[in-house]
């Protein structure tokens, strides 16, 4: 997804890690100073056991999220997704002014797609739209579009400090289709809609003058339906409360309700960018002069309507493969799972337990960490520490649908791990951000995803040298990793990246049990320097 998205990060988290930076960085001149006195050195090698296991990611928080997911995926492995968004609408300028005698003329509908502009020759534009961009899939989908009537609070009326969350299964508790107002766009017969990377060239009147607008792709779309709904919606409400601001305005028009649905069991899925999508409604206006016949001249005028706001994001899951059923229902915490199913949106994470959690001195620390602690405290440096997972190429995965990128997080305190912040920030191209903390997937000649290698060489660093907690990690699926902002899970103290929120993709991974070939085990490697004398 080509997009500039900064990774949300408070003063008093910058003003942290500068602080644990500099402490870093004392803490390795001690170490190194401590074994200046030794004239040679081995660089050695050591793995260390880890329990990792499933977890079913149940309705998760979707509202607040930068971007949403609008349409039908079908994966080969975890079934079909629906994903519908409901939004709120705020005006460009309150207490408009109509002027004298208003006319519609259109109401049109514009909402961009994340494209990436590859060429431009003699003033046409060639866009691409793929996975990495917005668009996964490309098969029509039924589309509705609806006036909602549903109001989308802004503020917990149980917890007035605290935000309104909704979920992504809101449709269960909410159930927006028995909310809506009026119908105000229909692709539910053949043509359906069917996303396009093309140039738009659109028509504009400015000063009276027509003239032609090359636009980005993007869905646009004519709202006529149904006859006089604008005109009583605004024209006939000028000078009223109704109008006047943002909080009641929000409450007069609830915004829309975009309904996504399947064609035959297939689809396409867009990332949609609603920060800046917006509703033109177009109207002329007396200007009080005439022509030279007489006839009363008119002034074209806009009024914009931006959907901002409130948005919420709806999923719809049929996952009907036994096999990701029985990982959900069943996950051994104990012994660890053999197969890791991992999916973003209303999916699934594995848990990570570094140095296992086998405890045969029963004083609640692991074995594995122990003798990791004991090894490694005064002596070793840690070079480099990675958690390799291989793709389990027996899942039936379609290559084109494998993610290309995963993150592990500290569910705990709900971030990245440090190893993440000390990375390099790609807001450019976000697709290739942070990618030595966690490497791109590597995939095969043949285009099958053969492994993820995640760095936690400063995360151990910290255990050895500052006395950090060992704490439970997430890994999970990211449609872009500068998104790190910590979104709820319904009935859960854990939480999910928004990129993983944002990602309709998911794979399956090798796990960590006894009976998995020990190549593609998940292990903990680490790499260390060791005097010799």
């Amino acid at each position: 997804m080509k997009k500039t998205i900064k990774a949300i990060k408070t003063i008093s988290l910058l003003s942290l890690m500068t602080l644990t930076f500099v402490a870093c960085d004392k803490d390795f001149s001690t170490l190194e100073s401590d074994i200046q006195g030794y004239q040679n050195f081995s660089t050695k090698d050591a793995t260390f056991t880890v329990t990792t296991y499933n977890k079913k990611i149940e309705a998760v928080q979707t509202n607040g999220l930068s971007s949403n997911l609008l349409g039908v995926y079908n994966d080969d492995v975890y079934g079909l997704t629906t994903a519908s968004v409901v939004t709120q609408a705020t005006l460009s300028s309150y207490a408009p002014e109509f002027g004298d005698s208003p006319e519609l003329v259109s109401v049109i509908l514009s909402i961009p797609y994340f494209a990436t502009l590859e060429d431009t020759t003699d003033g046409e534009s060639t866009y691409s739209m793929t996975a990495q961009d917005s668009l996964f899939g490309d098969s029509p989908i039924k589309l509705s579009i609806y006036k909602n009537g549903y109001f989308l609070r802004d503020i917990d009326p149980e917890n007035l400090e605290e935000s309104q969350k909704y979920y992504s299964n809101a449709n269960t508790t909410i159930n927006f289709d028995n909310h809506t107002d009026a119908t105000l766009f229909e692709a539910i017969e053949s043509p359906y809609f069917t996303p396009s990377n093309a140039e738009l060239t659109v028509t504009t009147i400015e000063d009276g003058e027509e003239e032609e607008v090359k636009l980005s792709p993007r869905f646009r779309e004519e709202l006529n339906m149904p006859a006089n709904f604008w005109e009583d919606l605004f024209f006939n409400k000028e000078g009223m409360s109704e109008l006047s601001n943002e909080n009641n305005f929000k409450n007069y028009f609830r915004g829309l309700y975009f309904k996504a649905e399947a064609v035959d069991n297939k689809g396409s899925l867009l990332l949609l960018d609603f920060s800046n999508a917006m509703i033109e409604l177009n109207y002329t206006n007396l200007t009080g002069e005439t022509d030279e016949d007489g006839t009363a001249l008119r002034e074209d005028q806009t009024l914009q309507i931006n959907l901002n706001g409130n948005r919420v994001n709806i999923f719809e899951n049929n996952i009907t493969n036994t096999d990701v059923i029985n990982a959900y229902n069943n996950p051994d915490e104990i012994n660890g799972d053999d197969k890791l199913y991992i999916k973003g949106g209303e999916g699934s994470m594995a848990i990570i337990d570094l140095f296992g959690n086998e405890d045969t001195d029963n004083n609640e620390l692991p074995d594995d960490y122990e003798i990791f602690i004991d090894t490694y405290k005064d002596q070793r440096l840690i070079n480099e520490a990675n958690l390799v997972f291989y793709v389990d190429e027996t899942a039936g995965l379609n290559k084109d649908q494998e993610p290309n990128r995963v993150i592990i997080y500290d569910i705990k305190n709900n971030v990245p791990v440090i190893d993440y912040y000390i990375d390099n920030p790609n807001t450019i191209d976000p697709e290739y951000s942070a990618e030595y903390h966690s490497s791109i997937l590597e995939r095969d000649s043949d285009g099958f995803g053969v492994k993820y290698k995640i760095r936690l060489t400063e995360y151990l660093n910290n255990i050895l040298l500052r006395d950090s907690l060992n704490l439970k990690l997430g890994l999970m699926v990211s449609t872009n990793v500068n998104e790190v902002l910590p979104y709820s899970i319904l009935d859960s103290e854990d939480k999910v990246s928004s990129g993983t929120v944002m990602s309709p993709r998911g794979t399956v991974l090798h796990g960590s049990k006894a009976n998995v070939p020990d190549e593609k085990r998940v292990k903990l490697e680490i790499f260390y320097t060791e005097p010799e004398n």
